[in-house]
């Protein structure tokens, strides 16, 4: 009696998991977007009907194969991603969720796919690393749209420009003494109508290169830079403007600055020069932005242009003593159109552009740009550039010295 009523327990259990198992699969095969499951070896487990609609590969044929067979997957350059861009090796690596939304699957019939993809890594009961979910969802109608809305406002920014950049001339005529005699109250309206075609110029001018980074347009003439020099100059520039305000602008450059990176916080700093292969006119653009920021928030103190650099990176900083940033408005704070929504803020024009075409500029040249802040305690933003050796630094500007009349283009690889 005994043995019949454990068996019949027994049977009941695997009924049970049996049946959950079943809603499991049924689950997952009627969701929409594709699940992808690998296991610790990269072979996949998991793979629903709809990631086989989307690559082109039957569930039956794809499961027990290496996921990098399956899911290929390439940048806008149809260039194939490295283990470091893949988020199913970043996720299984790094035990880190990863998202992608800019990459483009290469189905079974060589068919480009725009896809979003999200991967999390998955744990067993004794906390190791057993393998990877990925979602993957159709992204082609989305970016699609998105290229479309770029381009409109590519165009009419382009289109408006021009007669904006004629009112602002007009404007400028009128206001010349030497051309023409108002009183005092016409001058008036007249300077609030200039800054206002001013602030409108730069509205479109700031739409035109955010829809040229997001097409890839963006046109940048690298060259070697030596950042010290460089920045210094730049501090030079903007002293006016900080002390107009009232505010110091200082200078560091060297070993007295701590060099931070979460992924290197204890790399040895080095001592200038310190060279890098950019564009000046764009990195110019991507300082001015953030220094801008600062002298527009802050209202008293200092505001610190850094440099320090390590064997493989230079680091820039700028660090103001303003309100800071809450911790909510961070990770948003590089998206298009993005703006704190604060009493401070509101009061203060900006279009919310500067710091996501800041990032597509650094991101030309493999760099990365974030903010650490806390409310009350003022911000830093950081910008990391990959290191020029110095010899070869030294070399490319010698050769752009002697080139005359020529076409000749120096690059840091050669």
């Amino acid at each position: 009696m005994h043995k019949n009523a454990k068996t019949g327990g027994d049977g009941t259990l695997a009924h049970t998991l049996e049946a959950e198992r079943s809603k499991s699969n049924i689950i997952v095969n009627s969701i929409d977007d594709g699940v992808v499951v690998i296991d610790a070896q990269k072979i996949i487990q998991i793979f629903n009907p709809a990631a086989g609609r989307l690559t082109g590969w039957k569930p039956e044929e794809a499961i027990h194969l290496d996921y990098s067979s399956v899911l290929k997957l390439v940048d806008d350059k149809n260039t194939l991603y490295t283990e470091a861009q893949n988020p199913f090796s970043q996720a299984l690596k790094n035990g880190k969720a990863s998202r992608d939304n800019n990459a483009i699957l290469i189905s079974r019939d060589s068919k480009p796919i725009p896809v979003n993809i999200s991967v999390s890594p998955l744990f067993d009961q004794q906390k190791r690393l057993s393998g990877a979910v990925g979602i993957l969802g159709d992204a082609s109608q989305a970016r699609t749209e998105e290229r479309q809305r770029a381009e409109f406002i590519s165009t009419a920014s382009h289109e408006m420009r021009t007669p904006v950049a004629a009112i602002e001339g007009y404007l400028a005529l009128a206001m010349n003494e030497k051309v023409s005699q108002i009183d005092a109250k016409a001058r008036e309206y007249l300077e609030k109508a200039h800054a206002s075609t001013q602030h409108l110029g730069k509205l479109f001018q700031d739409l035109l290169t955010s829809a040229k980074a997001e097409d890839g347009r963006l046109t940048s003439e690298s060259k070697a830079i030596e950042m010290s020099a460089f920045l210094e100059q730049l501090t030079e520039d903007f002293k006016f403007s900080a002390e107009k305000k009232g505010l110091t602008l200082e200078f560091i450059v060297g070993t007295n600055q701590e060099f931070t990176d979460a992924r290197d916080v204890n790399s040895k700093v080095v001592k200038p020069f310190y060279y890098v292969y950019a564009d000046p006119d764009r990195l110019h653009e991507v300082v001015g932005n953030i220094f801008d920021n600062a002298l527009k928030y802050t209202e008293t103190g200092k505001i610190s242009l850094g440099l320090t650099a390590n064997n493989e990176v230079v680091q820039l900083s700028i660090k103001d003593s303003g309100p800071g940033i809450a911790a909510a408005d961070i990770p948003h704070l590089f998206q298009k159109f993005y703006r704190v929504n604060s009493t401070f803020t509101r009061s203060i024009g900006g279009t919310g552009l500067g710091l996501f075409i800041s990032r597509k500029i650094i991101e030309l040249y493999n760099g990365r740009i974030w903010v650490e802040s806390e409310l009350g305690h003022g911000s830093t933003f950081f910008i990391n550039l990959p290191r020029l050796d110095n010899q070869k630094a030294r070399v490319m500007q010698a050769n752009e010295q002697n080139v005359v009349g020529g076409n000749v283009t120096a690059s840091p690889h050669t």
